[in-house]
Order: C-alpha cells, then structure tokens, then sequence
C-alpha cells in the first residue's frame, strides 16, 4: 500500500530558495577548499569522507522509503537518475575512478541541477527530514563534481563524454522497464513530472525524450571540448579508466 502524501514543495518558495542559496554557498566553498588542499593528503581525507557520507546517507535514505509507512512505488525503487547518481558520486570521491568521475560530472551537472531548478518534492510522512534528506543529497551530487573538476583538476574526455551518454542511454531503458512493470514513472521517461519542468518545453511525450536526448548530446559536448582543448595544449597525462578523465596540471 503506498503512503499517502502530505502535499508537494512548492517551486521557488521559501524553502526552495532557502536550499539554493545554501547550494550556491556550498559550491563556492567546494572550490576554494578543493584548491587549498590539492596534493595535499587532506585531498584524499576531504574526497573520501565526502563519499563515504554520501554513501551512508544513500543506503539509509533508500531504506528509509523502503519501510512500511513510507513506501511508495512511484518512489520508493531506485531507478530515478538521482538515485543511480548517488552512488556514483560517491564512489568517485572515494576512488576517483575514470568513469565515476565523468559520470558524475555530466549527470551531476545537468540532470542532478534539473531536479534542483525544477523539484518535484512530495511529502509523505515527516516533510522535515524529507526536505532535508532531498536537498542534501542532490547538493552532494552537485557539489562533489564541482569539487573534483573546478577544484582538485580532473576533467574529462571526449571519451568519458561517450561512455556517460551510453551511460545515459542504458539507465533510461531500466527505468522504462521498471516504469512498465511498477506503472511508476522513475526517471520521468514514462511521462512528464507533475510539477512544473524544464520538460514542459519539449513537448509532449515521447517527443521531449528525444529532444532532451539532442539537448543532453550537445550541452555534454560544450561542458566536454574546453577541458580537452587545454588538456592537449598543456600535454595532460590521461588518468582514470581508459582516459575517461585528465587531471589537471595547474
């Protein structure tokens, strides 16, 4: 039986802007700490206390909407790109691994940013700790590659870009074989949110699938060729799976 719900978090209200501004703060501080602590073993203490926090609160919170007062199969399964991208972020920060790291960059950047732009918060039993546990959450997921590209250096590849959208590609088809199975929309590659998105401005379904899919295709490639033009003016070192990432020089 799925819990009923306490009402949805208004967009751009109070506690909305309330959780952006600290975002903003959050990131700005993410690169500044990342520069002052490069090479340094407080880089690796910073990364992995991160990730492993991360990790914790993903378990914990996924449990959470497993137990009987909170489940909701519209919910409660991880299968939203969000619920993937925590536990990619945080084995980023814990191995830095080629392929967590671009992966975090690009869903990081652009499909973590939409959830926080555009929310579609639902309360269900204790709106409290729900705010806190969405904000926290996906201001990690913003806020770690931010940290691993603009402060620590690691930048990616052309071929961390190709490996991310197949990435992308392969997690939309087991959302929508969850999504035809459970009736549920994870991902929102079933149909449009309920709340207001950035969807709403493609169209209908399925059309605004394969326009987010061009969008996604063109803004990675824009997020992805200045890192590798000065990568290969400056002769950076491929680190990482495959040449997935660079790390920086400076």
């Amino acid at each position: 039986m799925d819990a009923p719900d306490l009402g949805r978090m208004a967009p751009y209200g109070a506690a909305h802007l309330a959780a952006l501004a600290v975002i903003a703060a959050a990131v700005a501080l993410a690169v500044i700490a990342g520069h002052r602590m490069r090479g340094t073993p407080r880089e690796t203490a910073l990364t992995r206390g991160l990730g492993w926090s991360m990790l914790a609160l993903t378990v914990a919170w996924t449990a959470w909407g497993f137990l009987p007062q909170t489940w909701d199969v519209e919910q409660s399964l991880p299968f939203h790109f969000s619920d993937a991208l925590r536990i990619i972020t945080a084995v980023a920060l814990i191995t830095r691994s080629g392929w967590a790291v671009a992966l975090s960059y690009f869903w990081g950047l652009t499909l973590n940013t939409q959830a926080i732009l555009t929310p579609d918060l639902v309360y269900l039993t204790h709106p409290g700790l729900e705010y806190a546990a969405y904000w926290v959450l996906h201001a990690i997921a913003l806020i770690a590659p931010v940290l691993l590209v603009w402060g620590l250096g690691y930048r990616p590849t052309w071929r961390g870009y190709a490996v991310s959208f197949a990435a992308t590609l392969l997690w939309a088809l087991v959302a929508m074989t969850a999504n035809a199975l459970t009736g549920a929309n994870y991902a929102y590659v079933s149909r449009a949110p309920e709340g207001p998105s950035i969807l709403d401005l493609l169209g209908g379904w399925p059309l605004y699938l394969l326009w987010e899919a061009v969008l996604i295709a063109l803004v990675w490639a824009l997020m992805t060729w200045p890192h590798t033009a000065l990568a290969r003016r400056r002769g950076e070192d491929a680190l990482g799976a495959g040449g997935l990432v660079t790390r920086a020089a400076w």
